[in-house]
């Protein structure tokens, strides 16, 4: 081989790439036909047996088991990028995915039966307060799944649940219950935490042994809480809870974490204010109804979807946005019970459901997923 410089090496790839680049728009041409056919036969897009079948036949042509694995993804990712535009085309021709939903212009807050979990004073009490206002007809259940239930049997027009915080992270077990209950969101508010410890109003700090409180709030306070490794730190179903606790029992030795709103409720002192290390402490409360409705300014999207469990699964169900444009905002990963290592994943993307980006996006997840839902846009 004779000697090349760099940039003789440099041209002769950028010949392959340019004649790489027509084969491409000859294969993608042929794939817009490939689309024709199945919109006029009703055809899925996504046939996994035979995609199986092309990878092992490009893996053999080439040359040692490198090129062999190379090839293969390559060749995988040539096909996603097929698929994506034909789910583009299906949409035009209204092959889209049907979400199911209705477009509304508002909510309806005033006189709204509302159900939050937690007591009067629980931060849940207060988010519910802060979206509805005090025209709506707000009551309190025992657990989050409550509220899930009191939607979705009708007993309530909306439910509030706290989805994720800006220093704990998310609330884990409501993302399962977004699964397990036919409900939709529909809005979200956010709500300032500001926890403080409360006591009897007896009560001095040095009389402190027992903390109760939810356990995001205990963890949103750990630094604070763990300087005092002498208290026992207890978990309990709410903050407001944890007040009503301490005010119940009468015992000097025990302090709730909770709001100074729910300290003055049940008539207790404020022995440290605003404990929560992190100052700007926000945590995020979505707002549910069993009807599938989006107002005309929803500009997010959250769905959640299984796939399958092998190698660059997830990849290829979030290239679906990019193709499409469709900015991502957040992910989160949950097990699927019963399937040990395996699990569901829940997205939110910006975007309304009118918009075809996210039709696009949507229909290309929902065809090659295990199972696919739209939790709500709002």
């Amino acid at each position: 081989m004779k000697n090349l410089d760099l940039g003789e090496l440099r041209g002769q790839l950028d010949e392959i790439d340019g004649q790489l680049v027509r084969l491409f728009e000859q294969r993608m041409k042929i794939c817009a036909d490939v689309a024709e056919y199945k919109i006029e036969t009703g055809k899925a897009v996504y046939d996994g047996e035979r995609e199986r079948q092309k990878l092992e036949a490009v893996g053999a042509m080439a040359h040692g088991d490198f090129n062999s694995q190379a090839v293969q993804e390559l060749f995988s990712q040539l096909m996603t990028v097929s698929r994506k535009r034909q789910y583009q085309l299906l949409a035009r021709h209204g092959k889209g995915i049907d979400t199911g939903f209705q477009v509304i212009e508002a909510i309806q807050t005033s006189g709204a039966r509302v159900a939050y979990q937690g007591v009067e004073g629980s931060y849940g009490h207060g988010a519910a307060l802060q979206f509805f206002g005090r025209e709506a007809s707000l009551y309190h259940v025992t657990a989050m799944e409550d509220v899930m239930a009191e939607v979705e049997e009708g007993r309530a027009d909306y439910g509030v649940l706290p989805i994720e915080n800006s220093s704990a992270g998310a609330v884990s077990d409501n993302y399962d219950l977004l699964v397990k209950h036919n409900n939709y969101i529909v809005a979200e508010t956010q709500l300032a935490v500001r926890h403080a410890l409360l006591g009897l109003p007896e009560a001095r700090l040095e009389d402190v042994e027992l903390v109760y409180s939810h356990p995001q709030a205990l963890m949103q306070c750990s630094q604070y809480l763990n300087s005092h490794p002498q208290w026992r730190q207890i978990s309990l179903e709410n903050t407001a809870a944890a007040a009503l606790k301490v005010t119940r029992d009468g015992d000097c030795r025990q302090a709730a974490v909770a709001s100074e709103i729910a300290g003055r409720l049940y008539g207790l002192k404020v022995l440290a204010p605003g404990i929560n290390h992190n100052k700007n402490n926000t945590t995020r409360f979505i707002v549910l109804s069993r009807e599938a409705v989006y107002r005309k300014d929803a500009s997010k999207v959250s769905i959640c979807f299984e796939g399958l469990h092998r190698s660059g699964s997830l990849y290829n169900m979030l290239g679906n946005f990019i193709f499409n444009n469709v900015n991502m905002l957040m992910i989160e990963s949950r097990p699927i019970e019963g399937r040990s290592w395996e699990y569901r994943f829940f997205v939110d993307v910006e975007g309304s459901l009118g918009d075809a980006a996210v039709q696009n996006a949507l229909k290309g997840i929902s065809e090659e997923a295990v199972s696919m839902r739209i939790l709500g846009n709002y």
